[in-house]
Order: structure tokens, then C-alpha cells, then sequence
């Protein structure tokens, strides 16, 4: 089992929601989160005074995952989040141990 973690802009959100469910994705968690990469944010410009803006508003998605769905879900995410500007985000993609679902007590892939 595999763990996705998506950093994207938050107006992708529903573009890449449903590109996840085309494939047969079924459970999502998204968190609001703030952070910044090569970019280092950005200048504005508020009442005559420029501020920097160091930290932009991201999404992060958090998908687990049977090992031969990943490289499906990875496409998905990349082709639907993609802009082509600077800052569309990355992907992290790591090993998942165990998975117990609370209700049933089933484990493993069947926990899914």
C-alpha cells in the first residue's frame, strides 16, 4: 500500500477531486495548508505599502492506496492540477505499513 500526498493550489481542488474518482478512487482527505517553494511567495501592494506574502494558500490531499492504483492516481493528480505557472505544487508518494479500519477492524488492503 502507498500513501499520496499532494501539494496543489487550492483552486485545483475539484479539477483533481474528480480526475481521483475517475480512476476509481474513492476516499480523499484535504487539509488547508500554507507554504511557499522556489517561488518564495510574492510582493503586493496594500494601501500604498508593499508587503511580502511568503506563505500561499495550498491544498493537500492524502490518498492510501493499492500499490497498482498508484501510478494512475499519480497521473491524474499531475494532469489536473497542472497549470504550467510556478507553484502547481508537487507530489509525495511513501509506504504505507498497516491500515485498520475503526468500525470493522479490518486490516490491510481490505481496510482501504
Amino acid at each position: 500500500m502507498k500513501k499520496i500526498e499532494a501539494i496543489i493550489k487550492p483552486f485545483k481542488l475539484d479539477e483533481v477531486k474528480e480526475a481521483l474518482q475517475d480512476v476509481g478512487l474513492q476516499g480523499i482527505t484535504v487539509l488547508e495548508a500554507k507554504g511557499f517553494g522556489r517561488q518564495k511567495g510574492h510582493t503586493e501592494l496594500y494601501r500604498g505599502a508593499e508587503y511580502v506574502v511568503d506563505f500561499l494558500p495550498k491544498v493537500k490531499i492524502e490518498v492510501v492506496l493499492a500499490d497498482d492504483a498508484v501510478d494512475a492516481a499519480v497521473e491524474a493528480i499531475r494532469k489536473a492540477a497542472q497549470t504550467g505557472r510556478i507553484g502547481d505544487g508537487k507530489i509525495f508518494i511513501s509506504n504505507i505499513e498497516e491500515v485498520i479500519r475503526i468500525r470493522t477492524g479490518e486490516t490491510g488492503p481490505d481496510a482501504i
